[in-house]
C-alpha cells in the first residue's frame, strides 16, 4: 500500500446493476485499492426488497446513479455513461457480464473514444462457462474478450478456463469471489444470538438438527427436485428439521410438494429475513443446503460458513469452490443415489441445535482481505 501513498491511487470507476449487501465488503476494499466511484444503474434490487439505508450506511466508497434508459426484462442502457466517464477520468473502467453496459464500454474503446483500460465482472460458475445459456451469450462473451482488458472472475477454475479456452494471461484474470468480510457480520452477536434464541424457541428448534435453505424460491434453486429426492430421508430421520427462508414464483408449488410428500411437519416456511435476523438463523441451524442446478456464486454459501455452519452444496454452485473436506460436502443434485448417500453422510456430521454462542462457532472460512488485495494488485500497482 506504501508505493500506491507514494504516487496515488488509480482511479477506478465501475458500473454495476445495483447496491447488494454482498457487494459492500468488496467495494469497501477496492476503496482502500484505488479511489472508486460505483455508479450504480438500479436504486432498489429487482424481485427484492431490501433495506437501501441499512446497505449504505456501511459504504465507505463514492456511488452515483444513473437511472434513465430503457429496459427490456433484464436488459438495459442508461443514459449519461460516456458524460460520466469523462468527469471522472478515470483510468480504469468497469462494466458487468456481457451486459449491453458492457458492449457500450467497448465500443467507445473501439471508436477510440475511451483510452482507459476496460474490463467487467462476470459471476459464471465453472458449469455455466462450459454450458453457456444461449448463442447470443456466446457470441457476446467471444467477441468481449477478444477486446477487454482484463476479466474479474470468481475462482481459480473459472479462471484457468478462460486462459486455456481463450489465452487471457494471468495478469488479466483478476480472482475475486464474492465474499463478506466475517468481522461485519459477525458484528452484532449478541443482537444475532438473542434473535437466534427466538427462534430456537418459536419453532420449537432444540434438539433437532436443522437444515437450513435461505435463499429465492425459483426454479434454478431446484427445491422442488431436492424435496421429492430427499422426503423419505427427511420422514426417516426423528430429529430432522428443514427450514426454508425466502420468498418466490415457486412458493405455493413447494409448499405442494411438501404437503404431497407428507413432511409439512418436517419442512418450515419462516418467511423472509434480512440482516441480523437472516443471521440468527445460520446461528440458530445445524447445517445449510443449496441444491441449486444453476448458480452463478451464491452469496449465502458464504454466509453460512462466516457463521460457522457446515454447507451441503450442489456441485454447480459457483460457490462450491469454497467447500472442502473441512467446512461441507459437494453433491451432484440430479443424481439420486449421489444426494441421499452424501446427505447421510453430512447428516452424520452436523450436531442438533443446542444453546447458542457465535464465539464458539468459529467461521469455517478464512479472511480473503489479502488475497484479494494481491489479485487487484495487478490492475493497482502495475
Amino acid at each position: 500500500m506504501s508505493n500506491i501513498n507514494e504516487i496515488g491511487k488509480k482511479k477506478l470507476l465501475i458500473f454495476h446493476p445495483v447496491l447488494a449487501t454482498y457487494r459492500i465488503d468488496q467495494f469497501n476494499i477496492l476503496n482502500e485499492i484505488f479511489d472508486l466511484e460505483v455508479v450504480l444503474l438500479f436504486d432498489q434490487m429487482w424481485n427484492f426488497n431490501i433495506d437501501q439505508n441499512k446497505i449504505s450506511e456501511q459504504c465507505h466508497f463514492k456511488y452515483s446513479y444513473l437511472l434513465s434508459g430503457p429496459r427490456y426484462k433484464g436488459r438495459l442502457f442508461r443514459f449519461g455513461m460516456y458524460k460520466k466517464i469523462r468527469q471522472v477520468d478515470p483510468d480504469i473502467i468497469l462494466g458487468y457480464e456481457y451486459s449491453f453496459t458492457t458492449q457500450y464500454l467497448l465500443l467507445l474503446k473501439k471508436l477510440g473514444l475511451v483510452k482507459q483500460k476496460v474490463g467487467t465482472f462476470v459471476d459464471d460458475s465453472l458449469d455455466i462457462c462450459i454450458n453457456i445459456q444461449s448463442k447470443i451469450r456466446k457470441i457476446a462473451r467471444d467477441k468481449s474478450l477478444k477486446i477487454l482488458d482484463f476479466l474479474v472472475v470468481m475462482s481459480k477454475e473459472v479462471a484457468d478456463f478462460h486462459h486455456c479456452n481463450f489465452n487471457l494471461k494471468e495478469n488479466s484474470l483478476i480472482i475475486s469471489p464474492i465474499l463478506q468480510l466475517p468481522e461485519r457480520l459477525r458484528k452484532n452477536s449478541d443482537t444475532i444470538e438473542k434473535i437466534a434464541q427466538n427462534h430456537i424457541s418459536k419453532y420449537n428448534l432444540k434438539g433437532k438438527k436443522v437444515l437450513l435453505f435461505v435463499g429465492r424460491f425459483i426454479p434454478e434453486k431446484a427445491l422442488d427436485i431436492f424435496l421429492k429426492k430427499v422426503s423419505q430421508f427427511i420422514k426417516d430421520k426423528d430429529d430432522c428439521l428443514f427450514l426454508l427462508i425466502g420468498e418466490g414464483s415457486e412458493l405455493e408449488k413447494i409448499k405442494s410438494i411438501v404437503e404431497d410428500e407428507k413432511i409439512d411437519n418436517k419442512v418450515l416456511f419462516p418467511g423472509k429475513y434480512q440482516f441480523d435476523e437472516l443471521y440468527a438463523w445460520y446461528a440458530s441451524s445445524s447445517g445449510f443446503v443449496l441444491p441449486s442446478l444453476s448458480e452463478t456464486f451464491g452469496a449465502v454459501v458464504n454466509e453460512a460458513l462466516v457463521f460457522g455452519l457446515s454447507v451441503f452444496c450442489s456441485k454447480y454452485a459457483g460457490a462450491s469452490s469454497l467447500i472442502d473436506s473441512n467446512n461441507g460436502i459437494t453433491f451432484n443434485p440430479l443424481d439420486e443415489e449421489d444426494t441421499l448417500n452424501k446427505l447421510e453422510l453430512f447428516y452424520n456430521q452436523i450436531k442438533p441445535v443446542n444453546e447458542v454462542n457465535i464465539s464458539e462457532r468459529p467461521p469455517l472460512i478464512s479472511s480473503f482481505r489479502e488475497r484479494m488485495i494481491s489479485e487487484w494488485g495487478k490492475l493497482a500497482y502495475e
